[in-house]
């Protein structure tokens, strides 16, 4: 569980209070929580397919500009590479693994087959945010 310090780090990251909080999953150089595990389902029981946050402000940023510029479209392309396509399928198989775990750590029911995985998984590069 993530403990009350880093919840509010995150809190003012984020400007708004966090939803479905399970744990720090990598923190930035200066010590801050950077990347969050959340929940599958929200307290409500809402699904949430975002296993990992993005919560840093600089590193948001950062992404946001990758994905205005387009580079999207270019990974996306890239895709077309049997091999990386094959090491994004298992990036994808194992993204759901990880968060039907998460689901049973959290004592909630798993979301359903097909819901969606992270940033366009396996087909596209739609997010960065989620991928990163």
């Amino acid at each position: 569980m993530i403990n009350p310090k880093d919840a509010a780090a995150v809190a003012a990251q984020l400007g708004r209070a966090p939803r479905g909080l399970r744990s720090v999953a990598h923190r930035c150089p200066c010590g801050l929580p950077d990347v969050v595990e959340t929940a599958p389902r929200l307290p409500d029981g809402t699904p949430f397919p975002t296993l990992y946050y993005l919560t840093c402000p600089r590193a948001a940023a950062a992404v946001s500009g990758l994905e205005a510029a387009g580079l999207m479209r270019e990974m996306t392309a890239r895709l077309a590479d049997e091999r990386l396509k094959a090491e994004y399928e298992h990036a994808h198989r194992d993204y759901l693994a990880r968060r039907d775990d998460a689901a049973s750590r959290s004592g909630v029911e798993p979301l359903p087959p097909g819901t969606q995985s992270a940033g366009g998984m396996p087909d596209r590069v739609k997010c960065l945010h989620a991928l990163v």
